[in-house]
């Protein structure tokens, strides 16, 4: 009779050697031995720290997940996880937030120190799908007003920290905004997504969304979620800053500024005025009929030159080219252009293709629009000079005077806030001065064009971490003398004139130019930042940088 226990006890040891299954040895599953109860205050909370009730190492089975190898000696272990310059303290609240975030987006998820929110959160717990879609509502504004992917990301992390979801990682595509909150290693995950269905240049609305995320992210001011909403709410409704009218305005003065910028007179001045004001309004009808913002740049790019090629069979002794040249400084998309390098350069890499194909798409519009009319020009006789395109002749003080005029309108039509508009301008205007200063020590053009944006990026991040808000209202428009509008009418006119090897190198150059734009400013925010001590370092050699593809 005891024979028979015995041999069920046998069939019970050889059930527990059988392997496990893979469910069994899932990492999420409890382990063996641990008690269900609630573990105290003070116990370990880390999802890597040995559960409450578990067997000692040496008592487990080979195979546990909580098991050392046999062949394990601490002493000759290197630490685990562990970056060369140590583990950060707990909390940084030294700094902007923008420096804050960005330096938590750029570690590894497991070596993120643990931020103390900002907002209390109640003892139910955030309301999770509330706070996520306000996130995403936030992201949308900045990645709709034109805002760099990396800065919509930290916007986002600070805005679901700071309702106390830590377990957050929002992702930034050209057209789509996620986030997902992971509550623990036990619990699933929520997550959310929104679309970004349509963009508009109003850098008054970026700025006030980007006070919102700041007050959201002191820990001096308590917002809740219903006024962060209300808030949210207002900064949708309101209007532009500027009526239809003095936008227009701009856009004419813009040309004009520009035309003389590259050696017209007074009535080069005007007509550039004319051309654009009527670029523009045939724009905004195409627009108000539903047409693609490409067809919309083919039919805004075309009365400036319809202008410059009537002024040249007018046999009108002034430099026509410089009416074409100037419509063109009105329509060259230099902020998507920087935004698209910058998203490149930080590691974005879908994003900025994306933004890449929409100023590829811009701007083959604008060629299209040019050179329709100069082919049309050419078969009824008006031969304009190529060499007088590149010719411009040396008036500084005008010429300094046309890039501040130049910069002030452009800030206008980027909707900017009243009070950023004369700095920009200021930063404009020692843009080009310093160009024209290389220049006239002969350096070429594109090193030259590159300082220059340099020192726009740099002021423009001085600026902005001053006032804590983007850099974009202190850049894009300052950038305006330095694009190539010159290169690129040279290219279209040797094109429609069948000289395709001048003309395409002319295009070359002028895309090397914008390249070294947008390369530069990047350049000059990132060297600002060198200089600046980050958030979780002793030195700014420290700093942490953008995404890499290598290990290093």
């Amino acid at each position: 009779m005891a024979a028979e226990p015995e041999g069920a006890e046998g069939a019970e040891g050889a059930e527990d050697r059988k392997p496990r299954s893979d469910e069994a040895r899932s990492a999420f599953t409890t382990p063996s031995g641990t008690s269900p109860g609630v573990p105290p205050e003070d116990a370990p909370t880390s999802e890597f720290a040995l559960p409450a009730g578990t067997e000692s190492a040496a008592a487990e089975r080979e195979g546990s997940s909580f098991a050392t190898p046999s062949t394990y000696r601490a002493a000759n272990s290197p630490h685990a996880q562990t970056p060369g310059q140590g583990l950060p303290l707990g909390r940084i609240k030294d700094s902007p937030w923008q420096d804050r975030m960005r330096t938590m987006l750029r570690m590894p998820v497991d070596i993120r120190p643990v931020a103390e929110p900002a907002q209390k959160p109640s003892e139910a717990g955030p309301p999770v799908g509330r706070v996520l879609d306000l996130t995403l509502r936030i992201g949308e504004l900045l990645l709709a007003g034109g805002e760099g992917a990396e800065d919509v990301e930290a916007a986002m992390f600070a805005v679901s920290r700071s309702y106390g979801l830590d377990r957050c990682e929002p992702t930034v595509t050209f057209t789509m905004l996620s986030i997902t909150h992971q509550p623990s290693l036990v619990d699933d995950p929520v997550s959310a997504s929104r679309t970004v269905r349509r963009r508009g240049t109003d850098y008054t609305r970026l700025a006030a969304v980007y006070q919102l995320v700041d007050d959201i992210s002191a820990p001096e001011i308590d917002i809740s979620l219903e006024e962060a909403y209300r808030r949210l709410a207002e900064i949708r409704r309101n209007r532009h800053p500027y009526p239809t009218w003095v936008l227009t305005a701009a856009a004419g003065l813009l040309a004009g500024a520009a035309s003389t910028l590259v050696g017209g007179g007074v009535f080069v001045f005007f007509a550039a005025v004319l051309g654009a004001v009527l670029g523009d309004r045939l724009a905004w009808f195409c627009a108000g009929r539903g047409l693609p913002e490409f067809y919309q740049f083919v039919m805004a790019a075309m009365p400036p030159a319809a202008i410059g090629v009537a002024i040249k069979l007018a046999e009108i002794d002034v430099r026509s080219s410089a009416v074409i040249t100037g419509g063109l400084f009105a329509l060259l998309p230099g902020r998507a252009l920087v935004a698209a390098v910058q998203d490149g350069l930080t590691g974005y890499y879908i994003t900025a293709s994306a933004r890449l194909l929409e100023v590829m798409y811009l701007f083959i519009g604008i060629i299209i629009g040019v050179l329709a009319v100069l082919y049309v020009g050419l078969q009824m006789g008006a031969a304009p000079n190529p060499d007088d395109v590149l010719q411009i002749p040396s008036r500084p003080l005008l010429q300094i005077a046309a890039s501040m005029v130049l910069v002030f309108t452009f800030a206008i039509l980027l909707q900017q806030e009243r009070s950023t508009v004369w700095i920009v301008t200021l930063n404009g205007g020692v843009a080009w001065v310093t160009f024209g200063a290389l220049r006239a020590a002969e350096l070429p053009p594109v090193p030259s064009t590159a300082i220059a944006a340099g020192l726009v990026g740099l002021f423009g991040q001085l600026f902005s971490r001053y006032r804590y808000a983007s850099a974009l209202p202190y850049v894009t428009a300052a950038i305006g003398p330095l694009l190539p509008g010159s290169a690129t009418y040279y290219g279209l006119l040797s094109i429609a004139e069948n000289r395709l090897d001048a003309g395409l190198a002319s295009l070359i150059n002028a895309a090397a130019i914008a390249l070294a734009i947008a390369i530069g400013v990047n350049l000059g925010s990132e060297t600002s930042r060198l200089f600046m001590r980050m958030p979780g370092a002793t030195s700014a050699a420290k700093r942490r940088a953008a995404k890499r593809t290598r290990g290093f």
